[in-house]
């Protein structure tokens, strides 16, 4: 399935015009402590016109036809172009410097740093910071894909004592 630029998305937010729409697949969390299970996933790109795309990504542990999964975390946030790559960090051509800033319903707030281009996206933490019950999360990379028109990604985390390793992935196709 084919994309198109929304007539109203803000110019600055054209090189993520490609994520925009709903996407769902199935992929898996695996991470120690943490029993290894099969999940759904359902992310949404959308934009209000601002320079900018809203993010809400659901994610639900794999359920039966008839039964679903319970939820087993939501995130929404904003992804903005950056006008300027930080300072010391030389792109590539064809890229574009990225913000990104998430937050998660257990209790984490995270700001992400990466570059987009080529139909690829490269994000690292700059921050993580969690509330007083929230899970100690020291910080993570993901990396999103257009691959033969499937939006693949990984997400490596730092977390409950842990060095960086995988922690979930996912395979989504475009649904509207």
């Amino acid at each position: 399935m084919s994309f198109v630029i929304p007539d109203d998305l803000a110019p600055e937010a054209y090189p993520l015009a490609w994520l925009v729409g709903r996407w769902s697949g199935h992929g898996e969390i695996d991470y120690p402590g943490i029993p290894k299970a099969e999940i759904v996933q359902d992310i949404v790109f959308d934009h209000d016109g601002g320079p900018y795309l809203t993010y809400t990504c659901t994610t639900s542990l794999r359920g039966t036809d008839e039964v679903p999964g319970d939820v087993w975390s939501v995130e929404s946030g904003f992804w903005r172009v950056a006008p300027n790559a930080p300072e010391g960090v030389e792109l590539e051509d064809f890229q574009h410097p990225l913000e990104i800033v998430m937050s998660e319903a257990s209790g984490v707030l995270s700001c992400y740093m990466g570059a987009v281009g080529n139909g690829r996206i490269d994000l690292a933490t700059r921050f993580a910071a969690a509330t007083e019950t929230g899970p100690s999360v020291r910080g993570g990379t993901r990396m999103y894909g257009l691959v033969e028109g499937e939006l693949m990604w990984a997400w490596d985390l730092a977390a409950f004592g842990q060095e960086l390793q995988s922690y979930m992935s996912a395979r989504l196709k475009r649904v509207e």
